[in-house]
């Protein structure tokens, strides 16, 4: 009978230890799924967002474009002070092609590496240079800790690198950003 009584006390424990076991998979089974949750509501909102931005961008260059096309519309769209109606369509373009490089890196199309490389060709153009600087004011409000103060920051530093540099190569200058 001794070895009866143990050999249940030994189905006992087992039968604990398989217990406490399924207890620890279930737990593991439900943390796992309550982190899919979370893991999926970020990813839906994170699309939410970039659908919005995508929209966004659209209605912005519609109406870029009406301005491009018509130069009543353009002054109203530009309070930059120009020369003439062809450099206000030129300075409207290069705001086209400055926010299309930012929105890029915005939505993940394009990393910062990427965006400074699209940034230092921009920044060789002559109409975009006189654009930036006619546009100084309208950034300087920006604050340096947003993503547009930084990639300001960053246009700023390819012009003022490329303007110090003496060498030809204009692809490998400046310091990579951070």
């Amino acid at each position: 009978m001794a070895t009866k009584k143990s050999g249940t006390r030994g189905l006992g424990s087992a039968a604990a230890a398989g217990a406490a076991f399924a207890a620890g998979a279930l737990t593991i089974a439900a943390a796992y799924q309550h982190w899919q949750g979370v893991h999926a509501a970020r990813a839906q909102r994170l699309e939410i967002q970039r659908a919005r931005l995508t929209d966004y961008q659209r209605l912005q260059l519609r109406l870029l474009d009406k301005a491009m096309d018509d130069p009543q519309l353009a002054a109203v769209m530009s309070t930059i002070e120009t020369t003439s109606p062809a450099e206000r369509r030129q300075f409207l373009f290069a705001n086209a092609l400055y926010v299309n490089a930012v929105f890029g890196y915005r939505i993940g199309v394009a990393d910062l590496d990427e965006l400074r490389g699209h940034l230092r060709i921009l920044v060789r153009n002559t109409v975009f240079r006189a654009y930036w600087e006619a546009t100084r004011p309208h950034r300087a409000s920006l604050r340096e800790d947003t993503e547009e103060g930084r990639v300001g920051q960053m246009v700023d530093s390819l012009i003022r690198d490329l303007d110090e540099s003496d060498t030809d190569e204009w692809w490998v200058v400046g310091e990579p950003p951070g």
